[in-house]
């Protein structure tokens, strides 16, 4: 006899909730993508800023120092994507987007490569430490942040090939010869070093504005 109260169970019946479908876990969805474009967009407003400043304040040594820039004023836009987001393949195709950007307006190819090459090592650094690891983040910043040595690069390693292209976009010998006049082992060094310091300042202020602001107010 059954309980008035409980419903009878007949033979080869099982109780099982119905799955509701969900995201793979770890995937890129559309809506991660939109918040990529969004970040990347806010990424390449900071290296135009940067791209002005670097310009007007360092005048010949503008070219070379800009990547450094960037990575100074560029950490809270990195350390936001990567709260925000926690999947691989974020930062990746954010560095993608911008050196695609870098391709397409007359740069050096080595631009693209660069923008693929680093963005993704500093995908998987940061994926070591789950996007949570302060000290790997900041790590990761640093790596992408030479994402944008692409353009400048072929200074030092590929200078008959970067005066053929050059040339070919009908820049004349003075142009030039301005291009190169910093050029040097010494600027190489000075330039490679100031995107390593710049970048470990501009990480750690983003991962302080983040924790101070963002986090207290909920966005992250």
């Amino acid at each position: 006899m059954t309980s008035p109260n409980t419903p009878a169970e007949t033979p080869n019946q099982t109780v099982q909730s119905t799955p509701q479908p969900a995201a793979e876990a770890g995937k890129l969805q559309v809506s991660d993508l939109i918040t990529i474009g969004v970040f990347a967009a806010l990424y390449f407003v900071m290296v135009c800023i940067a791209t002005l400043v670097s310009t007007l304040v360092m005048g010949g040594f503008g070219s070379i120092f800009l990547p450094a820039v960037a990575a100074l004023i560029s950490g809270c836009v990195y350390m936001l994507l990567a709260a925000r987001l926690g999947k691989f393949g974020g930062i990746t195709v954010m560095g993608l987007v911008v050196g695609l950007f870098l391709f397409v307006s007359g740069h050096f190819v080595l631009s693209f490569i660069a923008s693929i090459v680093f963005p993704v090592a500093a995908d998987f650094i940061a994926r070591a430490g789950k996007y949570k690891s302060k000290a790997l983040l900041l790590v990761s910043y640093v790596v992408f942040s030479y994402g944008l040595t692409g353009p400048i690069l072929p200074l030092w390693f590929m200078k008959d090939a970067y005066v053929a292209s050059l040339q070919a976009r009908g820049k004349d010998a003075a142009y030039i010869d301005g291009v190169f006049a910093n050029i040097n082992t010494g600027s190489f060094f000075l330039a490679m070093g100031a995107i390593l310091v710049c970048a470990a300042l501009g990480g750690w202020f983003g991962q302080k504005m983040l924790r101070k602001h963002f986090v207290k107010a909920g966005i992250v």
